[in-house]
This record gives C-alpha cells, structure tokens and sequence, in this order.
C-alpha cells in the first residue's frame, strides 16, 4: 500500500521556523477578525506543503518463509535406553508438521560427542546454526535431547522460543563409580589416598543392594574384590609399586536394573617419582677416583648422599690416639644391620675386607641385593688381592671372578655389541667427544684394567681385548654391576676428552632402581588423543613376535612392530574406541588407558533439563519450555508474537511475517506549478472577500 513520505527543499528547521511564523500570523489575523483568514491560512498551508516535498511511496514486496532450527542430540549418552527412538520419533513428527505450514521451512543440525572428552556441545551448536540465518526469520528453535549439555555457559540469545524436547524416562536410575581426586604424580613407596564413592542417580528402586562389588587392579596384576557401602566417600590407601607409569584399575559389578554399566569403571594412571635417592659410598682408600664419586653424586639434589673414606686400615700402627683418627666413628652397626634397607644404592669403591666390617655384616649386603636392592662395585688392582670384597660372601651373588691379573696401559672403553642394545649404554657414542687432527675419534683412554672372568650377566662395556669392563646382573630380586677399573675419573676430569660419565652413571643407577624406561626386556605404551605409541626394548638378537592388544569389548587383534634401531621397535596405532588397553607380546604385558575409562558423556546419564532451562544470570524466568517425550509426541502450533509458547501437550511458533523488498517507487504528491497555483488561487480568493466586506463597510 502507498504511504506518504517527505523530501524538504530546505532544512527541517527553517520549515518548522515558517510554519511557527505561518501560525503566530494567523492567530494575529483570528483575533483581530479579519476576513478571509481561513483561506489565507490555506494558501500558507499549501505553500510550507510544497516546500515539505510530499510524495506517495509504494513497495513491491516478496514475502519470506519462516525458519524453524531443529538440533538433534546424537551424544553417546542418547543411545541409552529408547532414547534414540524417542528422538527419531520426534523428528518425524516436527518434519512432517513443518512440511505442512506455509511458507516455513526446516533446518535440522545433527550433534555429536565434543573433542577430547568435552560433552555434548549444544549450546555452540546452536549458535553456529543462527549465525547461518537471519534472526528475523526464526520461528522456534527446538533441541530434541536428554538435556545434559555441558557448555551451558554459551546459551545465545534467542529471537523466538525455545522448546526441550526431554528424551529418557522418568524412572530411569544409574549407579557409578566416581574417582574424585587423582593426582598425576607419587612418590614411589609413600602411601596416599584416593578418595572413591559409589553413587546411585535418579529414581533409586527400594530393591537396589547398598552394597557393592569393587574389584581393584594395578597394572596387569591380579585384581582384588572388595564390598563396599553406596553413597558413602571411601579413601583407599595406595602405594606405587614401581617407577613410570602405573594403571590403577577400578570397576564395581553391574546392578540389574541400572540405565548404563559404561561408567562403573575408572582407570587411574599415575606417574611414580623418587623423592630422594638415598646412596651410600664406601671408599676404602683415598685415591684420585674418590672426589669424582663425591663431586657426581653431590651435584644432583635428588640424591641424599653417605659417603666414609676408610683413612687409616686397623693394621697400620703409628701411634695415633684412637680419640684423633676420625671425626666421627663409623656406624658400621647403623648401617649395614640397622638402616641397610633404607639405601636405594650401595656403592663399594676399591674397597678391601680389613675387619671393619665383620662377614655377618656383609652377608646382610647379600641379602639387601637379593631382597631387591642395589650394588655397584667399583674396583681397582685391589680387587684381586687376598683382601678382596671376593674373598667375602658378596662373592656368592658377584657376576665376575677376579684372576688377580691387572693390565697396565692406555686403552678406549667401547660398547659391546649387546651394549648397543642395552638401555644403560645405548646411544652413549654420541657424547664422545671431537678428536683432534690425527687423534682417533673416541672417548679418552683408561690406563688400568682389572682381569676377571665372568660367568654371569650382561657386559655392556669391554676394555682391550675384549676385556669385561662393565658388567650388570640381575640377583633374585635385586641387581648389581662391576666396573672393573678405578680410572673412570679421567672422563671426569676431562682427560683426552673426557666421556659420558655423569651420563653413564646416571642411567646405571636408574636402571639399578629398576627405572621402567632403563629395562632390558620392556614393552611401553604411550597415548596422544587415540594414538597410541608402542615400543618395545629387548637385549636379544632376533626380533620380537608381534604384538597382541585387546581391546576394551574384548576383541583381540595383533599387530608386528617395525625396528628403530638395535634391539627397539614401535608400533604406532590408532585405537577404535576410548577404554582401557591390554598389550601382551610374550611374557610381556602392559595396560593402558585411551581417553577416559568412563567418559563425560556418561557421568550424568539421568536426563534432566533443569540447568538448561535455568534462566539466564540477569534475567528473569525460564529460559524455554520443556516437554517430555515419554508420555507422547508434542503438537506443533502457531502463535502470535507475546503469547504462550507452550502448554500441554503443544508447543508453539512465531510466525515472523519477514519479506525482502524487491522495487521501491515513489511519486510526488502535486507538481511544483500545483502547488503554486493552489496558493495563488487561495490568495486570491482571501483578497476579494476581504476587498467585498471593506466595499461594504
């Protein structure tokens, strides 16, 4: 329809001053009753009507169809009982009522499980889907879900209403087992606790048990089944049985009757640390090699050292007060019978049996070794004498038997071929340093060597000849090493270069303290998202079997693994699904968890759309309406702008009445010369009837 519209030829204000001038002039002429006063007023009028530039508008107009926003919950928690049939049953209906209004269309957005565990991210979604449409066309927006959306924080403003479809039923109920505080990183041997509690959601049935089964598993190790009350926090005490990684399994029996057994388990995974590595250094003698120990050993913080240098042997007799031969006395008591047990490391350094320390007392060395402790014997010509911690019960869980032969004159340590495969001396050829023009490469040389012959364990460094350097062995349940040589210090010192000492020691006591990253034989498992990384380590010359993973439904799949280098390959593979993972190649087992073992969809499975609904902070009432799909499907109807959106059984559109203009004309209301003429006409007709009733007069 045509309307009027106005184009001043002059500024707005000068008008509005005119027609303010145009009126105090005809009040003036009013009161003092002159004729024609009326037309007069008409001609003015017809005068500023001109100068207004009036004309008739009209527009050509297409309208545009309504939009209705539909988001379709498809997170993994809608597969949970007849929630996805009501959802499609929903949608059908909304499509086929949709496709029977006017002029309206439909747009339908499908969401998913978030990236990295995140949930359902409705509330992005649907603002995603508004920015893809103009906001004046929007007649509803629906959300068919269970209304556990976890971006609430996002809800966008809405220019027409909102409606929750509800999924689930009533009386659903769940039980889960929630871990609640886990912490990354334990020190290895420290007690802590993890707080567990098994809780029942929902509709609870008075058949429920208030008890349940907790099986507890660490690693690939047997588990254990406990009973344990529901609805109460539980803390169980935890010990790390071992460095790296370590997978504590958790998992209560499925209760009939529940919704979901998804989120019954949990795996833990926690990093074990040392807190201090507690070394105990016995020198026999001074010698040059002794303040190169002390110096490596005191330069890590990590390491709480007890070092005795064995100053004056009992048999020396000069005179010397017994009060003035040392500045404290040893506590060879305290130490080798009483506190044995709390050293990671002991470290005998050219050390000689001179009656300081009774057998007794070293066989409770050998009992430390094979109840799991630690020995490195670091020997020099002395080894091979009458003296020698050989000629002790050490000798019983020693790898090497000394001839009494030593080897005078300079020599390069190398790796043995097996070395190149061992963790503690793997790689260590990139430390050497860069020799000199006409020097050979290397690192620098020793110039003594003991001669043993050995008969157990591994030599991962050999000195000329082929000579047993280095050598490691496994005792029971603990380990011990024999470095046959009292001239490693010249690497400390820099001498012809110097070499990988601190490093050499640094692995060996690690791989002493049983370090997963340092074994010999060792499968591990890294995992990036729902990559996972598998390497395998081992000694041995013929390439592992393949590696056999079962996966979290209980499917098995095996797979060959390709090689780095000496005596380590990888597999790298991309899990199906999140879960806990079983690796086994051999007699080698290792568990890992993909993602977590009960993901966020499943922490809250209950459907509930209360917080959904919540009203907005500074706002006032709900923010949609909510209808369950238990009791049956919704009518769709339309409703004008300000009414109730919702009611029983029904839920409501705004139709928006939105079109886009397709041609705009326009015409003046009167030519200029009319308008002209008009006020002429009227002037006029003002100017002989005030002339007749002056004639009169």
């Amino acid at each position: 329809m045509p309307h009027l519209v106005f184009a001043p030829l002059i500024p707005t204000g000068l008008l509005w001053l005119l027609a303010g001038v145009t009126l105090v002039m005809l009040g003036l002429a009013l009161w003092r009753g002159l004729a024609g006063w009326l037309l007069r007023s008409f001609a003015l009028g017809a005068l500023l009507a001109a100068l207004a530039g009036p004309s008739l508008q009209s527009e050509e107009r297409q309208a545009l169809s309504d939009i209705v926003l539909v988001l379709v919950d498809d997170s993994a928690s809608q597969g949970l009982g007849e929630r996805g049939a009501q959802s499609r049953a929903a949608l059908q209906r909304i499509e086929s009522r949709v496709a029977a209004l006017e002029n309206t269309e439909l747009r339908v957005r499908r969401i998913g499980d978030g990236a990295e565990n995140t949930g359902t991210l409705a509330m992005n979604a649907m603002a995603g889907l508004l920015a893809e449409v103009p906001r004046s066309r929007v007649a509803g927006v629906i959300l068919i879900s269970d209304g556990r959306v976890h971006d609430l924080e996002m809800r966008p403003d809405l220019p027409a209403p909102f409606h929750l479809l509800l999924t689930g039923e009533e009386q659903d109920w769940d039980r889960r087992l929630v871990v609640k505080n886990a912490p990354a990183f334990a020190i290895i041997g420290e007690e802590f606790r993890l707080e567990l509690m098994v809780e029942d959601q929902g509709r609870v049935p008075a058949s429920a048990p208030a008890y349940a089964e907790l099986t507890i598993a660490v690693d690939a190790e047997e588990p254990q089944s406990y009973t344990v009350p529901v609805n109460e926090p539980l803390e169980l005490p935890v010990t790390l049985p071992h460095g790296g990684l370590n997978v504590l399994q958790f998992e209560i029996a499925a209760t009939p009757g529940e919704l979901t057994a998804r989120n019954n388990s949990a795996v833990v995974q926690i990093n074990g640390v040392r807190d201090r590595l507690r070394v105990l250094l016995v020198s026999g003698e001074p010698h040059a090699g002794e303040r190169v120990w002390r110096n490596l050993l005191k330069s890590d913080a990590s390491v709480d050292l007890v070092h005795f240098t064995i100053l004056r042997p009992p048999e020396k007799q000069d005179g010397v007060p017994v009060d003035e031969l040392s500045l404290i006395a040893f506590p060879t008591r305290e130490l080798f019978v009483e506190k044995i047990e709390e050293f990671d490391l002991i470290i005998f350094d050219r050390y000689r049996m001179r009656g300081i320390l009774p057998m007794s007392y070293i066989d409770n060395v050998v009992r430390y070794i094979r109840n799991g402790g630690t020995v490195l014997v670091a020997s020099g010509p002395e080894f091979g004498a009458v003296d020698s911690l050989y000629r002790s019960p050490l000798a019983e869980v020693l790898p090497v038997a000394p001839t009494a032969q030593v080897v005078e004159g300079g020599f390069r340590p190398k790796i043995t071929e097996l070395g190149q495969r061992h963790p503690v001396t793997e790689g260590l050829e990139k430390f050497a340093p860069l020799a000199a023009e006409g020097d050979e490469p290397g690192w620098g040389r020793w110039f003594r060597i003991l001669e043993v012959e050995k008969f157990s364990g591994q030599t991962v460094m050999e000195g000329p000849d082929g000579m047993p350097l280095l050598v490691l062995d496994r005792v029971d349940e603990g380990r011990i090493a024999v470095l046959t040589s009292d001239h490693a210090w010249l690497w400390g010192r820099g001498y012809e270069g110097g070499g990988p000492q601190l490093e050499l020691l640094r692995r060996l006591a690690h791989w002493m303290l049983k370090e997963p990253d340092l074994e010999e034989e060792a499968l591990t498992a890294t995992a990036s998202g729902n990559v996972l990384t598998i390497t395998r380590r081992t000694v041995g010359e013929t390439p592992p079997g393949p590696v056999t993973l079962t996966a979290p439904d209980g499917s098995v799949t095996s797979h060959d693994m390709r090689q780095l280098s000496a005596g380590k390959y990888q597999l790298i593979w991309e899990a199906p699904a999140t879960g806990l993972y079983r690796l086994d190649q051999g007699d080698l087992t290792r568990v890992i968890g993909i993602g977590p073992a009960s993901p966020k969809e499943f922490e809250q499975t209950i459907a509930d759309g209360t917080a959904l609904l919540a009203p907005k902070p500074g706002a006032s009432g709900a923010w949609g309406s909510l209808t369950r799909l238990e009791p049956g499907l919704p009518e769709l109807r339309l409703v004008a702008q300000g009414r109730p959106a919702s009611g029983r059984g029904w839920i409501g559109l705004t139709p928006r009445e939105a079109y886009v203009t397709l041609e705009l004309r326009q015409a003046a209301l009167l030519p200029g010369w009319a308008w002209l003429m008009l006020a002429a006409g009227l002037a006029i007709a003002a100017w002989l009837i005030e002339g007749r009733r002056g004639a009169k007069r």
